[in-house]
């Protein structure tokens, strides 16, 4: 049997991540057979060059493709599925129970932003192409949700008749995340493949600490935080100061936090310091939908998290934004206030209203907590840009903007090196992928150089490896 690799996405960015796995054997007559898995299923986001590729045809046809392996529910992850899909892929999707539930809302909010975005651009007039078209409706969705398969973590599960053995770890990035080990039986050997999808941080008070991998042949480990250590040394005293800091300058804080992860870790260190009378007893506004509908399966599956059974987020003040209206009116909202919305890297959903009447007011505050890809908005708040378009005009940034990396759910460099130390010896081959250039190319050069690896490469998009030949 020969195995081949070809990457997809998340090379040389953090986004649209997806891998082709290819393992081709000879067959007694002419044909030899070929199954295709792909692990993970990403769209890419932020820079223009990227969100691009999500149009472009895929180099393999969907309908041949044997199953999905789902490391979580993120996006940039998932976020393709409907769309291939709706190209003719019919076969499996494992992923572990939460991402499964996760599934259901984050790809329907997905479908549903691009549907109203398409509709925005049609009514404006403001899109390149007439008319613009979502890349994948709401309707699409629903066909994905029946293909899904929960997976539990440390269970392993072998398809494709005995050829590949899946088994999940827990990644400790967000809710159901997972690392992936696929091992591949040949003929006469047997391979081990990791792919570490997106690794969260150690000593989170949300989530477990990510699972130790001794061995693998084959590694895939992410980057994001590859080339720069963004620990904390004690995020609630940091996060206490932005609230302190912005509620004394008499505004409100407006929280840019990822629906999934973000907000309910941001909900746990405001219900915290407000118990311990660290914050003021400000009221505090969720506007997330999604973020909400998340919030609610953490009492659903206690097992992957570390905050226990029951109702853990709630606390006295704190209100849910369900309905447009109740978003809008926050605008004329005045005096001191914190408002959690989403996305985290303020790309879309209803942060870009609060950011269109908040950016200008000098007396409130903008925290951006976690990383934020190059080209979205975000990132070029975070780069300082006096002034942002949002709605076909440019809004000044008067307002106060904070950032905090430590929150971020990723790993850092450190916590990388710390995972990456518990490998006995050195995989054969490393593929250091979901970086931008810099972040993945101080990896692989740290691995290689001080570690003593050898074999560690960053590959380029589209590129493909052969891993094994007749095995």
């Amino acid at each position: 049997m020969d195995v081949s690799l070809q990457f997809l996405g998340a090379a040389h960015c953090v986004t649209g991540s997806k891998y082709l796995l290819t393992l081709e054997e000879d067959a007694a007559g002419p044909v030899a057979s070929r199954h295709q898995v792909l692990i993970d299923c990403g769209l890419f986001q932020g820079l223009k060059e990227l969100r691009l590729r999500n149009r472009e045809s895929l180099p393999f046809d969907p309908a041949e493709l044997a199953a999905v392996v789902l490391t979580h529910a993120h996006i940039d992850h998932s976020g393709y599925l409907p769309k291939l899909v709706r190209d003719g892929f019919r076969g499996r999707i494992f992923c572990t129970e939460p991402t499964a539930d996760l599934l259901s809302i984050m790809l329907l909010d997905s479908a549903k932003l691009q549907e109203e975005e398409a509709a925005f651009a049609n009514a404006k007039g403001y899109s390149k192409h007439h008319p613009a078209q979502p890349l994948y409706t709401q309707a699409d969705v629903l066909q994905v949700l029946p293909l899904v398969e929960s997976v539990a973590y440390d269970a392993p599960l072998t398809f494709l008749d005995g050829t590949l053995t899946l088994t999940f770890r827990e990644a400790g990035h967000i809710l159901g995340s997972a690392m992936a080990e696929l091992t591949v039986q040949g003929s006469t050997q047997r391979k081990q493949l990791v792919f570490s999808g997106d690794l969260g941080r150690y000593n989170n008070p949300v989530m477990h600490d990510p699972a130790a991998i001794t061995q693998a042949d084959v590694l895939l480990v992410e980057s994001t935080y590859g080339n720069r250590e963004t620990r904390i040394e004690d995020p609630e005293a940091e996060l206490a100061h932005v609230v302190n800091d912005a509620m004394d300058r008499g505004g409100v804080l407006l929280i840019a936090a990822f629906a999934v992860g973000r907000t309910q870790t941001v909900l746990y260190y405001l219900k915290k310091l407000r118990a311990e009378g660290r914050v003021p007893a400000v009221p505090v506004y969720v506007d997330s939908p999604m973020g909400i509908r998340v919030s609610d399966l953490y009492p659903r599956h206690p097992a992957a998290h570390r905050l226990g059974h029951g109702n853990v987020l709630d606390f006295p003040g704190l209100r849910f934004i369900t309905e447009a209206s109740d978003s809008k009116a926050l605008n004329d909202k005045a005096g001191r206030a914190i408002i959690i919305s989403a996305s985290g890297m303020c790309t879309g959903g209803r942060i870009i209203h609060h950011l269109y009447h908040r950016l200008s007011r000098a007396q409130d505050t903008l925290l951006l907590i976690g990383y934020q890809a190059e080209g979205t908005r975000g990132r070029r708040l975070q780069d300082g840009e006096t002034a942002v378009k949002m709605f076909g005009e440019m809004v000044p940034v008067h307002c106060h903007l904070e950032h905090l990396d430590g929150f971020s759910a990723h790993a850092d460099r450190q916590e990388l090196l710390r995972w990456l130390g518990n490998f006995r010896q050195p995989p054969k081959r490393t593929f250091v992928v979901h970086g931008e250039p810099e972040a993945a190319s101080a990896l692989a050069s740290t691995l290689r150089t001080e570690q003593g690896w050898a074999n560690v490469v960053v590959p380029d998009y589209l590129e493909s490896v052969r891993l094994f030949e007749g095995i």
